[in-house]
């Protein structure tokens, strides 16, 4: 302990910022004196620095979590006035620079009321300073600065309509999103491997239409578990007529779940239909949604148990606030209402026009004479 004490009181004197160049920055720490951005990938602490050189120390002196580790240490920034020591740590390991991990369940509420265990991880931790004083006594305060994010482990996936075969977009910050990137994506082959690309006049009903919702750069503690998927004519779900291809403890005869839960990919494919109020279009267009879960890999298996959810039949989207749910883009999908009506009519049409031409010239010579 005392080698580490020197090294870092050694480290210490290397600090390029002085108190009296704090100015008026130079006084007592305060609680407001951390900032916390709780990113999608990583979590950015910012600390003013001032106080800690007034109150003895600088920004080798504060160790994250008891991390002597270079990535976990502080980096100064005078850029930005007040300067700040800088603390970053990514997301996509467990226990990042020490940091605690802890899941917690609560009932849902909103578009997730169906839902009796609606999970959260609060990932915390705590920036103390160490004193580099020698002897029996100090005159150094003990500084030490707690922070905290929540990111909730439930997430609606939805498509809009956009014009390329299929996309993903990163989830931009929004008070803690512990995803880094969704995506819901659609093929054509079993393995997943080449991307539906939609005709403009739609892909023939029954062609099997595979569904894959994947989550990247996450901490291999979760895995996606499929919670609801459902089809809808609009866009956005609200006032819309609807189609459950999975839901809670049941799915539709003709949905084949691949993989959920069983890693940070789910699969499942269905035969292309079509909307019964779309029967008079040319063709019948609808969108896929999906809400999605992150689950430890422990608790997934029990996520899956119905007795640990409240099952019901019905989506209820008058809940939905999009504002608050993270929507990812693919294409739409677009089935051909009446293949063979429309094949029929195709090879009749010349016949029928000649034998009704011939009809009306037999007309117009009769009446002639």
């Amino acid at each position: 302990m005392k080698v580490i004490l020197l090294l870092l009181s050694m480290i210490a004197r290397s600090s390029q910022l002085t108190l009296g160049e704090c100015g008026t920055e130079a006084r007592r720490p305060q609680l407001t004196d951390i900032a916390v951005v709780c990113g999608t990938s990583s979590i950015n602490l910012a600390v003013q620095i001032c106080p800690v050189i007034y109150t003895g120390y600088n920004e080798t002196l504060l160790i994250l979590n008891h991390m002597l580790d270079t990535t976990c240490r502080a980096t100064l920034d005078e850029t930005v006035n007040p300067p700040v020591a800088r603390f970053s740590f990514p997301l996509n390991m467990t226990h990042a620079c020490g940091s605690t991990f802890m899941t917690t369940s609560a009932a849902g509420t909103g578009i997730f009321s169906d839902f009796s265990n609606i999970q959260t991880v609060n990932i915390s931790g705590v920036i103390r300073s160490v004193d580099p004083t020698t002897g029996t006594i100090t005159y150094n305060a003990e500084l030490k600065y707690y922070y905290s994010c929540a990111y909730p482990l439930e997430y609606l996936v939805n498509n809009t309509q956009i014009d390329v075969s299929a996309s993903s977009i990163a989830i931009k910050d929004n008070n803690g999103s512990f995803i880094s990137t969704l995506s819901l994506q659609l093929f054509t082959d079993t393995n997943y491997t080449r991307p539906l690309v939609m005709p403009e006049l739609g892909i023939e009903l029954r062609t099997s239409v595979y569904v894959e919702v994947k989550a990247t750069n996450l901490t291999g503690q979760y895995h996606v578990l499929l919670d609801r998927c459902y089809a809808s004519i609009s866009p956005l779900p609200n006032n819309s007529s609807y189609f459950n291809l999975l839901v809670p403890c049941s799915k539709d005869p003709f949905t084949t779940i691949i993989e959920n839960g069983d890693s940070q990919s789910a699969r499942f494919h269905f035969p292309a239909f079509r909307f019964i109020e779309q029967q008079n279009q040319t063709v019948s267009t609808y969108y896929l949604h999906c809400i999605t879960r992150l689950c430890e890999k422990s608790t997934c298996s029990t996520f899956k148990q119905c007795n640990n959810r409240r099952k019901r039949n019905a989506v209820d989207t008058s809940a939905l606030d999009t504002s608050k749910t993270y929507t990812l883009s693919s294409v739409k999908i677009v089935t051909k209402a009446e293949t063979n009506a429309l094949n029929s009519a195709g090879s009749l049409g010349l016949p029928v026009g000649i034998l009704a031409f011939s009809y009306f010239t037999a007309v117009g010579i009769g009446a002639g004479f």
